[in-house]
């Protein structure tokens, strides 16, 4: 079936606010209310929530699921319904100290598991954590179905929308191109550097948005130094007859959003690296959204790339996806004091190249 990508746009706008959604695919569906920003009120109980597998894992409730799913989402129930603030509880890893005597909980079959899956997306899409109560009895505010989210997340909706001469401090031959999807509230930009030559094929970065480390100077990542650096490579190809391409992705925390990095980065100050603290959190290490990404190239016309990355699993998710890549060019910089333990967690938990 057809989906409608608008629905989503007004399923996240619920969730943010705190409204009750339903979520169907083709074999059920589930009325869920988010933890984290569902309002308070007299007699608001669930009996379940619905949870990620990996916030499962941290509430002992592992051995409980299908062998075959490990990653599947989970519906967990205790020996009494749960109230909002119970739930909002055990969705918060933060307070996992707090309060480390919880339980009983069992975990339940989930019926409807696309649609569990669905929502858990919608979740991080919206920015909160990813945990629901099932079935509380309040109207929802919007229906979706697994085959809208399919269409809200089509990158072939994403459009060029404007572009620009934007000279900038690495070089003043510059342009930037604006993209824009009709339902995503993100706007996705591509900055070319140099003068764009379907001869040459261009030195290009993928970087997903940090506020932090770009805007702030972070010291607790190397987002910003890595950003700095590609702009003035780039910016010597350009000298050298050729061109580079920065595609900045509206992608901030790997695809988890501000808030849930920022509540990341509160774990890692309680001794957890950064795929541990996500995991507690419930949340994916890596949900980025590769295919926008092609999608832009395609929309500039290059179908090539020298892509300047340390990270392999980038090279393979934008060949998924069709882009030719023609070479991986290394970008390491040296580590400071601050980022050392998370440049280490790059290399030996996500792969990345770093010697």
């Amino acid at each position: 079936m057809s989906g409608n990508p608008r629905k989503v746009t007004l399923a996240l706008d619920a969730l943010r606010h705190g409204w009750a959604i339903r979520v169907e695919d083709e074999t059920g569906a589930l009325e869920l209310l988010p933890a984290e920003t569902g309002f308070a009120q007299p007699g608001l109980y669930a009996a379940r929530l619905l949870i990620s597998a990996a916030r499962a894992a941290t509430l002992k409730l592992t051995n409980q699921r299908e062998a075959a799913e490990p990653h599947a989402p989970v519906m967990m129930h205790g020996a009494e319904p749960f109230s909002l603030h119970a739930a909002r509880t055990l969705a918060d890893p933060a307070l996992d100290l707090a309060e480390p005597m919880r339980g009983p909980f069992r975990a339940d079959p989930v019926e409807a598991q696309a649609a569990a899956a669905a929502a858990l997306d919608m979740a991080r899409l919206a920015g909160i954590l990813p945990a629901f109560m099932v079935a509380t009895g309040i109207e929802p505010a919007a229906t979706v179905t697994t085959a809208d989210l399919a269409a809200f997340k089509d990158p072939l909706d994403l459009t060029v929308q404007a572009r620009a001469r934007l000279p900038v401090h690495a070089c003043d031959m510059a342009e930037i191109v604006a993209f824009r999807a009709r339902d995503d509230m993100r706007e996705h930009v591509a900055l070319v550097i140099g003068t764009q030559s379907g001869d040459v094929v261009p030195l290009v970065r993928l970087h997903s948005e940090c506020l932090t480390g770009d805007v702030l100077g972070s010291l607790k990542c190397d987002c910003g130094p890595q950003l700095d650096a590609a702009l003035e490579r780039m910016a010597e190809e350009a000298n050298a007859s050729g061109w580079g391409l920065l595609l900045y992705l509206r992608q901030e925390g790997r695809g988890i959003g501000l808030i849930n990095k920022l509540r990341a980065y509160e774990l890692q100050d309680q001794g957890f690296d950064t795929v541990d603290a996500n995991e507690r959190l419930g949340l994916p290490s890596e949900a980025r959204d590769f295919p926008v990404a092609a999608r832009m190239l395609d929309l500039l016309g290059v179908p090539a790339v020298r892509l300047l990355t340390n990270n392999p699993a980038k090279v393979a998710a934008l060949k998924a996806v069709g882009v030719t890549v023609v070479e991986r060019v290394a970008h390491q910089l040296p580590a400071n004091p601050h980022n050392a333990r998370y440049l280490d967690t790059k290399r030996d938990r996500t792969g990345h190249l770093l010697k």
